[in-house]
């Protein structure tokens, strides 16, 4: 009878494992350290996607949370005296789960809903007013100034995924998630809101799409028989933002040969999405905030 003999060679190393022998001696610094990681990445001991974590996690330490905030004038926010049925169309276009909640200005942030906490209101009795002052939680205030590693370090420790950031005079800066910072050491993270990198354009109904920003503006006429012109600009943003002056902030809008282009989401430089509605044939409207 032949005797089967066990397999005895040695598991599959993760990439972590053979980081510790890459190390023949110590690293004098942060650029020396890099260099050995990248030499160790081209020799194979672990792929790019790790050496891009790797180094992601260390530029963490040398950011703070004004480099990656939302600005302020781009937060999706609730008022304190608002109902439910008045700010539920703004919690379900935004795709957000939670939202500062303002007092009697922006700089008065209240506290955080979040928008699961809406659910009991919906699905029980409407008779029962609605108390936002029971529904919210508290807010949880952080420098701009701060560490991205200890933010995390917060993040995790006090189990909060959003802090409101403020600056020097105690104003609000901006807002800032957990998943703003994993971003900065994993890279973009897509959620069901978010479109998807092979569709440039996303239908929602008859009426009303989603279009990335980067969207070829040839795309775009052939997809909604539009006409706009590719001779200055070759992409959807580029026409949108030369409609407005300047780079538009969340939740303005345009109107444009029957559709209105609505900015829905933004940073300092450059748009990423765009919210486009068939709204008819009719004179163009100056650009506006909704």
């Amino acid at each position: 009878m032949k005797h089967v003999m066990p397999d005895r060679s040695p598991p599959t190393r993760s990439w972590l494992d053979r980081l510790g022998h890459v190390f023949t001696a110590e690293p004098k610094d942060r650029v020396e350290l890099t260099e050995i990681l990248r030499d160790a990445e081209k020799r194979e001991l672990f792929d790019a996607q790790a050496l891009a974590m790797i180094e992601g996690a260390l530029q963490v330490a040398d950011m703070q949370v004004r480099d990656i905030m939302v600005p302020r004038a781009q937060m999706v926010c609730v008022e304190r005296d608002e109902q439910p049925e008045d700010f539920v169309s703004t919690v379900t276009a935004s795709g957000h789960s939670r939202f500062p909640i303002l007092g009697d200005n922006r700089d008065d942030v209240e506290g955080i809903l979040l928008a699961k906490d809406l659910l009991g209101y919906f699905a029980g009795d409407k008779a029962r007013p609605f108390s936002m002052r029971d529904a919210m939680r508290p807010a949880v205030f952080v420098p701009e100034s701060k560490r991205l590693n200890v933010l995390l370090r917060d993040f995790r420790t006090s189990r909060n995924h959003m802090a409101i950031v403020v600056d020097e005079y105690s104003g609000v800066a901006g807002l800032v998630t957990i998943e703003d910072v994993l971003e900065q050491i994993v890279g973009e993270i897509d959620d069901e809101h978010d479109v998807e990198e092979s569709s440039w354009i996303r239908k929602l109904n008859s009426e009303e799409h989603t279009v990335k920003a980067l969207a070829e503006i040839e795309e775009f006429n052939e997809y909604f028989g539009t006409e706009l012109s590719d001779e200055e600009f070759d992409t959807v943003g580029g026409f949108v933002i030369s409609r407005f002056g300047y780079l538009p902030s969340r939740d303005e809008s345009c109107d444009y040969g029957g559709l209105r282009f609505t900015v829905l989401r933004a940073d300092k430089r450059r748009i990423h999405l765009i919210r486009v509605v068939r709204i008819g044939e009719q004179a163009d409207e100056t650009p506006s905030s909704d």
